[in-house]
């Protein structure tokens, strides 16, 4: 448990490092958006999990990867600079092309509570369209 503990320790001190270099290089807006990413996606798949309009198989693909987001530990360290985070990010795509195969989009969107410009790199990275349905 200790170890665990300190690995997931060095994990949060390398993300927030990222955060600061990201601060520090004048690209602030992509800085609160990494800061929020793995939040959000955490909160999109719990929502998306309770839901009864998503099929089973679906909620275990989101719960796997909930786990792997919330997991310290990664195929790529966070610490190695743009690839680190981007395994994160690859496992949260392939899970919502699974959703959004089966699944209505407008579930999903009505579950994202970040900013609509991350949901819509996301929805396009999973290999849909736009991150907003017509009309919203």
């Amino acid at each position: 448990m200790e170890d665990l503990i300190r690995a997931l320790a060095i994990a949060v001190a390398v993300w927030l490092a990222l955060i600061l270099a990201l601060v520090l290089s004048g690209r602030g807006a992509l800085a609160r958006e990494l800061a929020t990413l793995v939040p959000d996606l955490i909160v999109l798949f719990a929502g998306l999990v309770r839901d009864p309009a998503v099929p089973r198989r679906a909620k275990v693909v989101l719960a796997l990867a909930g786990v792997w987001l919330a997991s310290p530990i990664d195929l790529i360290p966070e610490f190695v600079p743009v690839a680190g985070p981007l395994d994160d990010a690859i496992v949260a795509a392939l899970a919502l092309r699974y959703v959004l195969r089966t699944t209505d989009a407008t579930v999903v969107v009505a579950h994202w509570h970040g900013s609509d410009a991350m949901l819509e790199r996301l929805m396009r990275l999973a290999g849909h369209g736009t991150g907003r349905p017509p009309g919203t």
